[in-house]
């Protein structure tokens, strides 16, 4: 089947009126409709932006390909439409899209139909071809566009030569429709592997099943494997082998970066899903796709604050080795090294964290464009008294303020595009940001922290007690979900407004899971199989090193037994600490930076490590004792 019996001259719209992506899938829709292609408008445009929500279809070059596969299609039909002044998509590059085809799929679409849509796909990757669309001034002239670039391809098969090569680099795509990324990323890589001088064997995982499969033989010569899915493929075949895996859009984008790693052997080595460390992965993944937008750009702020405040924290607990007060020059003990870790990990590296969180915020929210408003924001938050709460607000100001912008711009003439991110993004989103900072946020918020801070300060030992039980708790919850990073964020706020007791009891509350299901597995192994005993010994590598999801696939196994357990174990760990008045300057490394707390006091570092004991080996004793005992194999 040709691509003009699915594209026709009622499925054309040469000038889009749209001037927003949604309205753009509204036109599109309804010019389907008016041409009977379509059962029920409002279900297809359902089922569209249920795409549109796994992951944009506009995949860049000025191109858009919304699609669905849905039985409220009544033929399998194809509709183009252009807009020359171009449509924010949220494109991957983050350009307008010009071109936009919009297929509509059968949910029992032949055989015929498919190739047909897939070929589509493989011809917009050719500029040439792309160029001929945007100038073409008639209907025909786009059919006859499309009936050439077929008569080319005519002789071309999909089927890779007989005859095997060694050291082939291999390549997987799929995406959840199967209709259009799946063959665009298998064409811009074979594309960029002839151009490159790669010999390249890509299997597609389409709507009409798998084409092009990889041999036994082929995986086994690979030097590496790409896979470039956004759905599930089979990975079992590729056990032990080097396999970089990655969105399909990436293949799109940067097919050269991912046939470089391939041919290098640039990537980890793929464990069976039955390992440990995927199941972790695995459950960890299923959350993604769970979270909120909210949670993504707050996590997205805080992890890439982290390195500052970790390597911060460390450097000034270092420099207490020379004195409590040998960073002080007016003290009898100034020592100038002390000084300077000090002025390097808290005047430098912990000045840059509320910044950082703020910028990366925001950089979530609105790409690139985000970053400098939501720098300005949080230093604004950081040097004004706001602190933490007022660079998260800071992060979000700037990022959905330069959203505002996007979309205020999006009508301005094509040639000033490159104006956007250098001059109007900056000016404008900094000036906002600023503004609203200087004289809505700052000081408010400055006094809900100082209140915050009295009240913390103020509280007696049974409330810090108590305080110190919910917060390990709360590391327990979800092992690393939302509950989790929530404590873990409020520790790191603490750590900035100078109050360092808060993360300790949320270190000690997160280590304990994977400890204590590691002590349970060697002191009652007749609760466990084979494979959750091996998994135990990581555990305690994994526990140790504060990663709290270690615990997850024994919670996933038994979650009746394992969670209350955990939870218990962790609320007694982040009591205890608060018990002990235990001091932590660096929210993250594990045993790594037990040494560090209450300026590297001994006796603290005791009761510290005894704390973590204590919560370790109550979550043991539970789990032994509500577990039952397992066959031994």
């Amino acid at each position: 089947m040709r691509i003009t019996e699915l594209l026709t001259k009622e499925t054309m719209i040469l000038n889009l009126e749209a001037d927003s992506k949604d309205r753009v899938i509204n036109e599109l829709s309804e010019k389907l409709e008016r041409a009977g292609k379509l059962k029920d408008l409002n279900a297809f445009k359902k089922a569209i932006h249920a795409r549109e929500k796994e992951s944009t279809t506009g995949i860049g070059e000025g191109i858009a390909i919304p699609h669905a596969k849905t039985a409220a299609v009544k033929s399998p039909a194809i509709v183009f439409g252009r807009s020359h002044a171009g449509i924010d998509y949220q494109s991957l590059d983050g350009q307008p899209a010009h071109l936009f085809f919009m297929i509509a799929a059968t949910e029992g679409a032949n055989q015929t139909h498919l190739e047909a849509l897939s070929r589509l796909s493989s011809f917009l990757m050719d500029n040439e071809f792309r160029k001929g669309l945007l100038e073409a001034r008639t209907e025909e002239e786009v059919l006859q566009a499309f009936d050439q670039k077929e008569e080319e391809n005519a002789d071309e098969e999909e089927v890779e030569e007989a005859n095997e090569v060694t050291g082939k680099i291999l390549a997987v795509t799929a995406c959840p429709t199967g209709i259009a990324h799946t063959y665009m990323a298998a064409d811009a890589l074979k594309a960029k592997a002839a151009e490159m001088g790669y010999s390249v064997k890509v299997e597609t995982n389409g709507s009409g099943g798998v084409k092009n499969r990889l041999t036994d033989e082929e995986i086994e010569k690979a030097p590496g494997i790409i896979v470039a899915a956004d759905t599930k493929v089979e990975m079992e075949r590729f056990k032990g082998k080097k396999v970089i895996e990655v969105p399909v859009a990436e293949a799109i984008r940067k097919p050269a970066d991912l046939l470089k790693q391939a041919a290098n052997g640039d990537a980890p080595v793929y464990k069976s899903s039955g390992s440990y460390e995927d199941q972790i992965s695995e459950k960890k993944n299923e959350r993604k796709g769970k979270q909120s937008a909210f949670y993504k750009h707050l996590m997205n702020g805080v992890s890439n604050m982290l390195p500052l405040v970790v390597g911060g924290g460390i450097l000034i607990a270092l420099s207490f080795i020379f004195g409590i007060n040998a960073a002080d020059p007016d003290d009898p003990s100034y020592n100038a090294f002390a000084a300077a870790l000090s002025t390097i990990g808290g005047g430098n590296a912990f000045a840059l964290m509320i910044p950082v969180l703020a910028g990366f915020i925001a950089m979530s929210i609105a790409d690139r464009p985000g970053l400098a408003p939501g720098l300005v924001g949080g230093l604004m938050a950081s040097t004004n008294g706001a602190g933490f709460l007022g660079g998260l607000i800071a992060g979000f100001l700037a990022g959905y303020a330069v959203l505002l912008l996007k979309k205020l711009f999006s009508g301005l003439p094509q040639s000033l595009e490159g104006l956007k991110p250098v001059l109007l993004y900056p000016l404008f989103g900094i000036f906002i940001t600023g503004i609203i900072m200087m004289y809505v946020v700052i000081e408010p918020v400055g006094a809900l922290n100082t209140g915050l801070e009295n009240w913390l300060n103020g509280m007696g030992t049974t409330n810090k007690l108590l305080l110190g039980l919910i917060l390990g708790g709360m590391m327990a919850v979800d092992m690393g979900g939302p509950i989790n990073k929530a404590a873990f964020t409020f520790g790191i706020a603490m750590i900035d407004a100078g109050n360092l007791t808060y993360h300790a009891a949320i270190m000690a509350g997160g280590m304990t899971p994977p400890l204590g299901l590691a002590l349970a597995t060697t002191l009652f192994k007749n609760r466990f199989n084979k494979t959750e005993r091996e998994a135990g010994k990581v555990a305690y590598v994994m526990g140790a090193s504060f990663i709290t999801e270690g615990a997850i696939p024994f919670a996933a196994a038994d979650p009746g037994r394992v969670i209350p357990s955990i939870i218990v174990g962790s609320s007694v760990a982040g009591a205890l600490t608060m018990l002990f008045n235990i001091a932590l300057p660096a929210p993250h490394g594990g045993a790594f930076v037990i040494w560090s707390v209450n300026n590297i006091s001994l006796t603290h570092i005791l009761l510290y490590i005894l704390a973590i004991v204590i919560g370790t080996v109550i979550t043991a004793l539970m789990v032994g004792l509500l577990k039952k005992s397992k066959p031994q194999v």
